[in-house]
């Protein structure tokens, strides 16, 4: 008789692991400015913009510029929030929010924080990334701490990471913006804890070594 075939056990396809938690190296430099150095930006030729404050934004509208600008720089704290939070937060007069249109559409946003009295922070600044690069980054930077600095304040300071935009840094210090403070710490990787898109790219420099 010829031989049984041999039975072939089933191998079970190896148990996939949980994603290792990674560590991001956040480095946070607290910049001061001592001193304008410069007015605002002129606009790139043939670019129709519109500079307005939000007086009344709702909820979903400030979600929707903090998110949409702030995920390529992992801005996550406000993510953190709930509606309410968020709420009572845009809501203080103290809280003036600027929001930049270019050709009717929104394209980036400035936040001051007056409520230090005669401190002011530039809590938030930048772009939809889809506007990133024809010269409108300079033009709402000048033009907001231009602003801020009209009020006369003791302080005007800002924090910038090691995740922000790699031409950032230089625009704050063509302003007059200058670094006092700087400080490093690891920080859990928000993409894995559901605050950020898995795909997002990291900076190079925020790789943990």
């Amino acid at each position: 008789m010829p031989p049984a075939p041999a039975k072939h056990r089933k191998t079970r396809a190896p148990a996939k692991r949980a994603p290792r938690r990674k560590k991001l190296k956040l480095v946070t430099t607290t910049m001061e400015l001592g001193e304008l150095q410069h007015r605002p930006a002129a606009l790139p030729l043939g670019v129709k913009v519109a500079l307005l404050r939000a007086e009344t934004p709702t909820v979903s509208f400030y979600r929707y510029l903090y998110n949409t600008v702030g995920a390529p720089a992992f801005w996550c704290a406000r993510r953190k929030l709930n509606d309410a939070a968020i709420g009572a937060l845009i809501a203080d007069p103290a809280i003036e929010i600027y929001v930049l249109y270019v050709g009717g559409v929104p394209a980036g946003f400035a936040e001051l924080d007056l409520r230090q009295g005669t401190e002011i922070e530039l809590a938030h600044f930048g772009l939809v990334p889809e506007f990133v690069g024809p010269g409108l980054a300079d033009y709402l930077l000048g033009w907001v701490v231009d602003e801020a600095w009209r009020r006369g304040p003791d302080r005007l300071w800002l924090n910038t990471t090691n995740f922000d935009h790699p031409t950032v840094l230089a625009a704050y210090q063509k302003v007059g913006f200058r670094a006092v403070h700087q400080e490093a710490r690891q920080i859990d990787d928000p993409r894995l804890t559901g605050l950020l898109p898995k795909d997002l790219a990291v900076p190079h420099a925020a790789l943990a070594e």
